[in-house]
């Protein structure tokens, strides 16, 4: 979508959400938003609105946002009121990826190229990516210039977590369905963007690279013999001090593509040991996305799909369970059955916010949400927003907003939405 079609697009929603827009009595706007919207609107549950006008809002953490537009990347300081900071930046529409860190950094990538900033987008540096062994992890060459593949785009939007008071940095990159063929990787950094090695690199999946190429030449790690298609969520567990992520897609012939992993860093000896803890086909609940874990549980939502007779229901819903138990549904507990796929998710201050694919629901835009971690739910479908899904949330702002993409079918980018819980 281009900048003046988005434009276009967000002042008709703007005209046809007029009518919906609800007033909220006794509260002044600055108590509830900090941004000016063109679409503001409220549930029982939660306040939304569209981010405002201006740059792509891609990332957020406490006050600051980062956003891009033709040409140019951007740092907000006020939550998007204004963007302090600016520079000019090329491939910024290419910006697939980016996440600020907790000492002001900033980590950001286009399709296949990693940068940092670590001054407030003064100086931008490129980051090349490092195997274990400290090697340089370069991008492939691909046959079409166009096609360099998504390296580092995520589907989930929570990537930073602490371990003994140091941050650490841990990101899946969710590729292969847009941009050309690309390994699947999991990514990390213990030093704020400034190293970017490998944590853990997938097997070469042969449904998934550049035509024509000889298997010699395959991408993916040819010693590791288990295959995906791309990652759906990488979380941290405090209480286990231990990772947890999840992969998509199907089987096609080549071996399973849906697993869990559960991965242990060494931070002495900068290592990871990572177990494989379920390997299903998509029909499954363990074809899933949004892990969380609250006060020791782990809850996620199932995105199952795929061939299945016509009589067999679809493994689907949210779900929670104790981290040692994730591989025996009999010991699972059924939060709620959208009957639906749900693929993204985020809990936060016992609020559960969870999207619907637009192209397998009825809804236009659906949102499921639980404000009492998973007791009581309910849907909603923001229809005035057209047919979107919602991917990649990131925790609240320091306005307690959440910031959610707004896809079309899934993948191409369209717009930001603000959502707040009451």
């Amino acid at each position: 979508m281009t900048s003046q079609s988005f434009l276009k697009r967000r002042q008709l929603l703007a005209v046809v959400s007029s009518a919906s827009i609800v007033g909220v009595a006794g509260l002044s706007s600055s108590k509830l938003w900090s941004a000016k919207s063109d679409v503001l609107g409220e549930t029982d549950h939660f306040y939304y609105r569209l981010a405002p006008t201006g740059p792509y809002v891609d990332s957020q953490r406490g006050n600051r946002a980062f956003g891009f537009s033709e040409g140019k990347i951007f740092l907000s300081e006020d939550n998007c009121l204004s963007w302090a900071h600016s520079a000019s930046f090329p491939d910024a529409e290419k910006i697939t990826f980016s996440c600020l860190m907790k000492n002001g950094s900033i980590l950001f990538a286009t399709r296949e190229r990693l940068f940092l900033s670590i001054d407030n987008l003064a100086t931008i540096d490129e980051v090349v990516v490092r195997n274990v062994d400290g090697s340089e992890y370069l991008p492939h060459r691909p046959k079409n210039p166009d096609q360099p593949g998504w390296y580092f785009h995520s589907l989930d939007g929570v990537h930073t977590w602490e371990i003994d008071g140091s941050e650490i940095l841990v990101w899946g990159n969710y590729c292969n369905v847009d941009g050309g063929p690309v390994p699947a990787n999991i990514y990390y950094s213990i030093d704020s963007g400034r190293t970017v090695k490998i944590a853990f690199a997938f097997g070469q999946n042969p449904k998934f690279q550049m035509a024509g190429v000889e298997r010699s030449d395959f991408l993916g790690n040819r010693a590791n013999p288990l295959i995906c298609r791309h990652i759906h969520a990488v979380s941290y567990n405090p209480i286990e001090k231990a990772f947890y992520a999840c992969t998509g897609d199907l089987e096609r012939g080549h071996g399973l593509e849906c697993h869990w992993l559960r991965g242990v860093y060494d931070a002495k000896g900068d290592h990871w040991d990572w177990q494989v803890l379920v390997s299903v086909d998509a029909n499954s609940r363990f074809k899933s996305g949004g892990i969380n874990f609250v006060d020791g549980l782990l809850y996620w939502a199932a995105d199952a799909n795929g061939p299945k007779p016509d009589a067999v229901k679809y493994d689907r819903g949210i779900f929670r369970c104790s981290p040692e138990d994730l591989a025996d549904p009999g010991k699972h507990t059924l939060l709620f059955d959208p009957k639906y796929e749900v693929a993204t998710m985020i809990v936060e201050d016992n609020f559960i916010m969870a999207g619907l694919s637009d192209l397998s629901s009825p809804f236009a835009t659906g949102f499921l949400v639980s404000p009492d971690l998973g007791k009581t739910w309910a849907t909603y479908d923001l229809k005035e927003l057209g047919k979107r899904s919602a991917y990649r949330f990131h925790s609240k702002n320091s306005d307690g907003w959440f910031r959610v993409d707004l896809r079309q079918e899934w993948i191409k980018r369209a717009e930001v939405l603000f959502i707040k819980p009451k």
